[in-house]
């Protein structure tokens, strides 16, 4: 089969792979829609996760099953179903404790471009197909479905793990895709002032439609200190990081008031460590608490935020800015994540 791979650090090309087998519990899918991530990048020019050779990239998409193992109950052949980006092994250990995400370790849920190979395939093996696939609502486009895939649920766990409540000031860092779920999530969850932190003006005019009261340039100046001056010196109760690197931590915990949470979701690709402000810290007693998770996936998950789309809580079909036709563009989309011009928030791949 053909596939797009990372072939080496700073090298990612067309290779040719052996398909992949279906084993009982398992299906195989061929992409109908596909989408790259700012995750690939980090992949491939940073060397984030460290080298790969030949690993085929790619975790968000929409397929057809094309092949379902002996013990797969819920799918069949034909079926057009959600991918999500994480697809933990639901038997393990650590999914019984309750981060299935770190099934077999470290983030071994996250599977698609990192331990096995990803979506930019012409075909997709699943594992556990009951538990980590989601059937696309009848009536969504497929392009709308990869965006259920990774970038709404990433930007909705990061104020799962801050716990935005009812009434909440919220400042989202970084409104690339990711983030623009981030600030649509807030808002869901109740939050009232929601400071958004970007530049580009297509992403200021999505997070506004999604529920953005404040936009805060970091062109203007350190971005804590204009949330502290827009607060009265207050500070915010949850700081939402989508974007930034590993210096982001010691803004957020300058603007955040003591009780409040951070919830991070950004993939730190770069850099040893992360810095923490002492005395914006409390000294180590302030109260002031940092959670960072990988998203959870599985089919519950993609079933429950499609109903929200389907049901108009959200529409984030508004990411799609660049919509290519045919499996060969998955080169050129992955060239627009790279190199960021200044109309794209997300590309779409349609491949049938």
């Amino acid at each position: 089969m053909k596939a797009y791979a990372m072939l080496g650090l700073n090298k990612a090309g067309w290779i040719e792979k052996e398909r992949p087998e279906c084993g009982p519990l398992d299906a195989i899918v061929t992409p109908v829609a596909l989408a790259p991530c700012t995750s690939d990048i980090h992949t491939v020019y940073e060397g984030a996760i460290g080298d790969r050779h030949n690993l085929i990239l790619g975790h968000e998409g929409v397929g057809e099953i094309v092949e379902v193992g002996s013990l797969v109950k819920a799918f069949k052949p034909g079926d057009v179903v959600i991918m999500p980006a994480i697809t933990p092994d639901w038997g393990s250990l650590e999914a019984q404790s309750g981060y299935a995400v770190h099934s077999g370790g470290m983030l071994g849920g996250w599977k698609f471009s990192n331990i096995k190979d990803g979506v930019f395939a012409e075909f997709i093996h699943i594992n556990e197909a009951d538990a980590n696939l989601a059937l696309l609502p009848e009536g969504m486009e497929p392009e709308t479905g990869c965006m259920l895939s990774d970038m709404m649920p990433t930007g909705f766990h990061a104020s799962e793990m801050a716990g935005v409540k009812f009434g909440d000031d919220v400042c989202v860092i970084g409104i690339g895709p990711v983030g623009l779920m981030a600030v649509g999530g807030a808002a869901l969850r109740g939050a009232a002032n929601l400071y958004a932190v970007g530049t580009r003006p297509n992403c200021i005019k999505v997070a506004r439609e999604f529920g953005a009261t404040d936009i805060i340039s970091y062109k203007e100046g350190p971005i804590h200190e204009q949330i502290l001056e827009k607060t009265g010196g207050k500070g915010v109760d949850r700081v939402l990081i989508a974007g930034g690197n590993v210096d982001t931590f010691d803004t957020a915990v300058r603007m955040l008031k003591p009780g409040g949470s951070i919830g991070n979701v950004n993939y730190l690709g770069s850099g040893d460590y992360i810095k923490i402000p002492r005395e914006a810290w409390g000294v180590g007693m302030g109260h002031k608490t940092i959670h960072a998770g990988l998203m959870p996936g599985g089919r519950l998950r993609m079933e429950k935020l499609s109903a929200m789309v389907v049901n108009g809580r959200l529409d984030p079909s508004k990411l799609i800015t660049h919509r290519f036709e045919g499996f060969e563009h998955i080169e050129e989309a992955v060239a627009l994540m790279k190199d960021k011009p200044a109309d794209l928030i997300k590309p779409v791949v349609r491949v049938k």
